[in-house]
């Protein structure tokens, strides 16, 4: 008879990725004419809107002297730095003026770049994509395209609501992910009269597949433990409810609810502000209650009532890894966190090989827990 598996050490090496698109601020808090500071994988950014309300995103670092740009002014079309003046245009970082440099002085200024990202409006946030950074004194040039398109919530009528919550983090990108994935922390974690109770607990079986770059908890009857699904069954008439869950890297987690004519989508994603400090953002999409005076408002505070859960737990975990006690990895609770660690090993493997990354999934796969 075959031993039972043992609990698999494991210890987050909060490396964060590059090469991705993230989210650095909510769209309505980046006003036209305004430079805005943010810091993302460790990185500091100055961001802002120009004079068409189109949003850019610079180094927040003059490349003089280092004074950070978000101190300068902006006039809607050039970043200006207030120790010696320099402008760079707003999306592209180019430097068009040093004011200091004398007539005779033929200095090619329109070589010398701030240093630009990629920067996109979508779904009610600022998106920002962080390429690999340069080596240090490299200085910075012409930024390039982004790789991939911006990611986006999924919508599936002309007519819906959005709304969106986020929340500060005291622990590493990685545990933020794992926790967000965790399928067993709902009944001791999320306990509400109008969501679940810990008495509820039971087995449950899903199925899983892989999808590029990540996996997907296929199309599911969703829990009959929860009182949202049953309010939804009686108010779609549906013949059946189906969730689906995707997970796919560095951070994105995509959930779709389906009932007829009626569907909720939501983007969660965990950014990386530095290796101990991370922030959980969602945004949520629906045509669900449309009728309801105050429905988004009540989603909101529904959705904010998990994300603060979430945070409290986060912040009370970053108690005990001050201490980077050894964790361990249980199946079939943690596989999900154990794919995201592969594949994140993959990931990082394929770019310094310059080689396909190996999906940690095969194929399906069924996974049974207590939630």
């Amino acid at each position: 008879m075959p031993e039972p598996e043992s609990p698999e050490r494991h210890a987050p090496d909060s490396l964060m990725l590059f090469g991705f698109w993230y989210r650095a601020l909510p769209a309505d808090k980046l006003e036209k004419d305004k430079l805005t500071k943010a810091l993302l994988l460790e990185t500091p950014l100055v961001l802002g809107r120009d004079s068409s309300g189109k949003p850019f995103a610079l180094h927040d670092a003059c490349p003089h002297r280092g004074m950070p740009l978000s101190a300068g002014w902006f006039d809607g079309k050039e970043v200006e730095c207030s120790y010696h003046g320099w402008k760079f245009e707003a999306h592209s970082g180019q430097c068009r003026l040093i004011p200091s440099l004398t007539a005779d002085q033929k200095m090619k200024i329109d070589r010398i770049y701030a240093g630009s990202y990629p920067c996109e409006e979508r779904d009610g946030y600022v998106w920002v994509f962080m390429h690999e950074p340069k080596p240090a004194a490299a200085g910075f040039s012409k930024a390039a395209e982004a790789a991939v398109p911006v990611p986006r919530v999924p919508t599936f009528s002309e007519k819906y609501k959005l709304a969106y919550l986020r929340g500060d983090m005291p622990v590493s990108v990685d545990h933020g992910i794992i926790g967000l994935m965790d399928p067993a922390h709902g009944p001791f974690v999320h306990q509400a009269w109008w969501w679940r109770k810990r008495e509820s607990i039971h087995e449950k079986e899903k199925h899983f597949e892989p999808v590029p770059n990540g996996f997907r908890m296929s199309a599911h009857t969703p829990s009959s433990n929860s009182a949202p699904y049953k309010i939804l069954r009686l108010y779609a008439d549906a013949d059946s409810i189906t969730t689906t869950i995707d997970f796919v890297l560095p951070n994105l987690r995509v959930e779709t609810i389906r009932a007829g004519k009626f569907w909720f989508s939501s983007l969660t994603t965990v950014t990386p502000v530095t290796r101990n400090q991370s922030r959980i953002d969602v945004v949520a999409c629906w045509n669900i209650f449309a009728w309801m005076p105050f429905g988004a408002r009540l989603l909101k505070l529904v959705f904010a009532k998990f994300v603060e859960q979430d945070r409290k737990t986060m912040e009370l975990q970053a108690e005990g890894l001050k201490h980077n006690p050894h964790l361990m990895l249980i199946d079939d609770a943690d596989r999900p966190a154990k794919w995201y660690f592969a594949l994140k090993a993959a990931h990082l493997e394929a770019k310094r090989t310059g080689t396909e990354p190996k999906h940690p999934l095969a194929g399906p796969v069924t996974l049974r827990w207590r939630s």
